[in-house]
């Protein structure tokens, strides 16, 4: 049925739902139905004929059925049908919602359908939010750049004696990460790819429009101020009191400019921002250095937040260049041959997370942890650091903050692990 499911360039006829809906192909679309029936999604079925005629409740109906789907179980076991559904759904809506001019909620229902849906409806989903993006654009704001806020900079002096204080114990007091300034490739590889070791990378981003547009909140709220992204709330994801909320840009935007509560610290944490809001994508580019070893890029994901955000001890799979964009952020580092002494989560959905809470260390419960060897930095705005797979690495911001991490795995096998 994959097959079937191919791109063709002919428009399904625009019915009274607007002309949004001419983006979708009317094969595509009567394929996917057949598929939805196949998973007993009649009543879906119907509801979205309905939607095509203009019935708005039929629409959002359809949309809640498909909801429902993708809360019926874990993620992973969802029925990839109803993901493509929810998205066609959304699609739905968004032409009802556009023709009668709530532009805002639909740009909110898309990106929903971005968040959530399936990938076969993507293209038309992102062709949609283009189309209300371009009739919205008369209400969007001037972009001011004589603002006499501080914007996204940050406007407290640095004291290093006060950062010491919010660190982990014993920080900056051992081997600091390595610093070079914009290696060649082949010097990068030769040191620190084969080597496995991690490494920071000065004065290789300076040209970048993000060095400057991002410190600018009028400029975020004009591309993106009306999306919706999701947020982590809370200490981070290992607290008790950690949850998730789906909000506008804006919001998320006015709540790091004014929330100083540790206990509800809002974090955009590892998203495809960039997949999402196709305009910050191109303030940045993607390294040289994530093509070391046959690159293949495995994910591009924003981390932007206040002062304050932590994310805990962990490790990832993938080679990773995370670039310091707007602000500050410390980082320790411990190599993969420490993980027996840095206690990992036995749960399978943890087993890359440490049980060892840096920030509240004790001693006794782990004891093996109190004297290893480990290295850290301050990440200053603008530099990149290199972190190699399977290293544990624990980062606060220590300022508003807006980095990129570029998650590549190497695509020749023997370069891994060298």
């Amino acid at each position: 049925m994959g097959d079937e499911l191919g791109t063709d360039d002919a428009p399904f006829p625009a019915q009274a739902a607007g002309p949004l809906l001419e983006i979708i192909d009317e094969n595509r679309r009567g394929l996917l139905l057949r598929r939805i029936t196949e998973e007993g999604g009649f009543a879906f079925v119907s509801s979205a004929e309905l939607a095509a005629a203009g019935d708005l409740r039929s629409a959002e109906a359809a949309r809640e059925m498909a909801w429902e789907q993708l809360h019926s179980g874990p993620w992973d076991e969802v029925v990839p049908t109803w993901r493509d559904a929810y998205a066609m759904a959304c699609l739905l809506v968004v032409g009802i919602r556009a023709s009668a001019g709530d532009l805002k909620e639909a740009l909110r229902v898309l990106d929903m359908g971005l968040i959530m849906g399936g990938p076969l409806l993507r293209r038309e989903l992102e062709l949609a939010v283009e189309k209300i993006s371009v009739m919205s654009a008369s209400n969007q704001v001037e972009c001011s750049r004589r603002s006499s806020r501080c914007g996204l900079e940050n406007c407290r002096s640095w004291n290093i004696d006060e950062v010491l204080q919010i660190l982990p114990s014993r920080s900056l007091a051992c081997k600091a990460v390595e610093k070079q300034p914009s290696p060649s490739l082949e010097a990068f590889i030769r040191d620190y790819f084969l080597r496995s070791y991690p490494v920071i990378i000065s004065n290789y981003i300076d040209h970048w429009p993000a060095r400057t547009k991002w410190k600018d909140v009028d400029y975020l709220k004009s591309i993106a101020g009306d999306r919706t992204v999701p947020v982590e709330v809370g200490k981070n994801y290992l607290s008790s009191d950690w949850k998730q909320e789906l909000i506008t840009f804006s919001q998320f935007l006015d709540r790091i400019q004014t929330n100083i509560s540790s206990a509800n610290l809002t974090y955009l944490a590892q998203h495809p921002l960039f997949d999402q809001i196709k305009e910050l994508r191109n303030d940045i580019m993607i390294p040289d250095y994530c093509y070391a070893g046959g690159g293949e890029l495995q994910s591009l994901n924003a981390w932007f937040g206040p002062p304050g955000t932590v994310t805990p001890l962990h490790h990832d799979p993938h080679h990773n260049i995370f670039a310091q964009v707007v602000g500050r952020k410390y980082v320790r580092l411990y190599p993969e041959s420490a993980s027996q002494d840095l206690y990992p989560h036995t749960e399978s959905m943890l087993k890359n997370s440490s049980q060892v809470d840096l920030d509240n260390f004790d001693a006794k419960d782990f004891p093996r942890t109190a004297d290893l060897d480990f290295i850290d930095c301050i990440l200053e705005e603008g530099e990149l650091l290199y972190i190699p797979p399977k290293w544990w690495h624990y980062v606060r911001s220590l300022s508003t903050s807006f980095s990129v991490s570029f998650w590549w795995r190497a695509s020749d096998l023997p370069f891994e692990n060298v």
